[in-house]
């Protein structure tokens, strides 16, 4: 066990240096995610004070979740490239390679919430930091259940083209159905209801009640056990069906693993549709941020 601990930190710091050394990273880690923050915040105009709490919820669920594209294309760019070979002539197994993966990201993700919090509250006037500790918290789970959904993608791809195809579908879908980009509580109420089995949305609408300082120790709670169990399940079949060769293929049907990665969020969403108030907490939240809108515009006249 202290001999993987230590390959992993090992794996870890240098990969953060390779990191550190690539122009891209800067671009898409830390600019990208500033250029969409103040971008919403223009367009909300007068209202963007009371908005700019929601805003950052939704900005850092797009940063976190960043890691889900960006590993699945690293890993599968590495074994193309016969890199992985190289770390298998060193007494290396597949967990360490892939946990260093997830913790590096995890570090390297931090700075740029920590920008994007303090840009929000200094120069766009959040009306307060928020729930700083789940926000944290959230973010870290949030960080390695998506870097451990992209690491199940790489393993299941054969090549680059297939797994930037299978990246685009499951990418669409978390943008699109958690309120990461829309808020959920806008569409109509089916769509709420399937939003409920991706991952994605118990990282967006936690961020977006932790951003506004209105969500509840249970409600964190259970987005945090929720990530959780998907990172530890999504790490085990990525670890089990992880492959060095760039020769070594996998057959179609092992593609089926991504799906059951998501059968914790199944089960979540079934629970959350029959016996949960997510639904409901989520509408009661933009109710709420839209009253604050609604007090401070000026008197008709």
């Amino acid at each position: 066990m202290g001999e993987s601990l230590r390959h992993t930190w090992i794996l870890t710091t240098a990969r953060i240096r390779l990191a550190l050394r690539n122009r891209a990273f800067f671009f898409f880690s830390f600019l990208m995610p500033l250029i969409f923050l103040f971008g919403a915040v223009f367009m909300a105009g007068r209202s963007a004070t009371n908005w700019v709490g929601y805003i950052l919820g939704a900005v850092l669920t797009l940063t976190v979740m960043g890691s889900f594209w960006g590993l699945s294309v690293q890993l599968v760019t590495f074994r193309e490239q016969g890199i992985l070979r190289r770390f298998r002539l060193a007494p290396l197994g597949a967990g360490p390679l892939l946990a260093s993966s997830i913790l590096s990201n995890y570090f390297l993700v931090l700075p740029a919430v920590v920008v994007e919090i303090i840009v929000c509250r200094l120069a766009f006037h959040m009306h307060s930091w928020g729930n700083l500790w789940a926000m944290f918290l959230l973010v870290s789970f949030g960080s390695a259940a998506f870097s451990a959904f992209g690491l199940i993608v790489a393993s299941v791809t054969n090549t680059m083209q297939e797994t930037q195809m299978i990246n685009n579908l499951i990418w669409m879908g978390f943008l699109f159905l958690s309120g990461a980009t829309v808020p959920l509580a806008v569409f109509p109420s089916w769509i709420q209801r399937i939003s409920l089995f991706m991952p994605a949305t118990y990282l967006a609408t936690g961020l977006e009640a932790a951003s506004t300082d209105l969500a509840s120790s249970s409600e964190v709670i259970t987005d945090v056990v929720a990530l959780a169990i998907g990172l530890w399940m999504a790490f085990e079949i990525s670890r089990q069906l992880f492959r060095w060769e760039p020769e070594a293929k996998v057959a179609g049907r092992a593609k089926s693993w991504v799906l059951v990665a998501m059968i914790p969020f199944l089960l979540f969403g079934a629970w959350e549709n029959v016996t949960g108030n997510r639904l409901q907490r989520i509408r009661q939240d933009y109710q709420t941020i839209s009253g604050r809108m609604l007090r401070q515009l000026p008197p008709s006249r």
